[in-house]
């Protein structure tokens, strides 16, 4: 069974439609890379499905909980977030706190967990991203790649079933794109659940179990990473890999 899937998700901003009715389909431990031009939906249907925006419509199942979107409670949008992490584009992290207490605010405030224990999930996760060694650091000590690995440890301290990545190394420079991406493929490898909007083609292709291309608030085809690389079936799809070949 999946453990998430989208059915009909639809979303306007004013009276531009961005989201056209996607379904999305994510089993546990895929990998499942967003392709796509800028404009195309793709953080939009990020956001949507983490409800960091309204969606307007469709229907979710996850984790064996059906909801309907248009009507959605906050108990059971808070029920959701509690089970997904999110690593965003700009970090996101609090420049007032230090690498340790970003990663542990979200468990004493949020989720009520005594702050010894907090600071122990904290430093096993700072040590899986290799950031053990910056817990007295505060963000603007630290390069790009190293605030994004403090993000990535935020959202795997509280245990997520899965982990949303909003183009998570954009911002960076080929070195540390590395490093991030470095990290991607280890919690994909350890079974990670993730859903990674990117344009990484090497990532895309090397790492996820399945690849989604989006156009125009639509997606154009969807299918396994070999598939979709090397046997595209849709003229969009082609004319975007050709465009993003190196």
């Amino acid at each position: 069974m999946a453990l998430l899937e989208v059915k009909n998700l639809k979303k306007s901003f004013a009276k531009t439609e961005v989201l056209k009715g996607i379904d999305l389909k994510v089993n546990r431990g895929d990998v499942v890379s967003i392709l796509g031009p800028s404009g195309s939906g793709k953080t939009t249907l990020l956001r949507c499905i983490n409800f960091l925006e309204k969606p307007d419509g469709g229907k979710l199942s996850f984790d064996g909980e059906d909801y309907d979107l248009s009507g959605i409670s906050k108990s059971d949008i808070a029920a959701i977030r509690k089970k997904t992490g999110f690593v965003f584009q700009g970090y996101n992290l609090f420049a007032n706190k230090n690498v340790l207490e970003n990663v542990t605010l979200g468990l004493t405030s949020a989720r009520k967990i005594p702050k010894n224990e907090a600071d122990e999930k904290a430093l096993e996760v700072l040590k899986k991203v290799g950031m053990d060694g910056y817990t007295d650091y505060y963000p603007s000590q630290l390069s790009g790649g190293q605030q994004q690995r403090v993000a990535i440890a935020r959202a795997l301290a509280t245990d997520p079933s899965i982990i949303y990545f909003d183009e998570p190394t954009s911002a960076l420079d080929p070195q540390l794109t590395s490093e991030v991406l470095e990290v991607m493929r280890e919690l994909a490898d350890e079974g990670m659940t993730m859903i990674v909007v990117t344009h990484e083609m090497g990532f895309a292709k090397e790492v996820s179990s399945h690849v989604v291309f989006m156009a125009d608030g639509n997606v154009v085809e969807e299918g396994s990473s070999a598939d979709f690389f090397d046997n595209p079936k849709e003229v969009r799809t082609r004319e975007f890999l050709r465009l993003t070949e190196h």
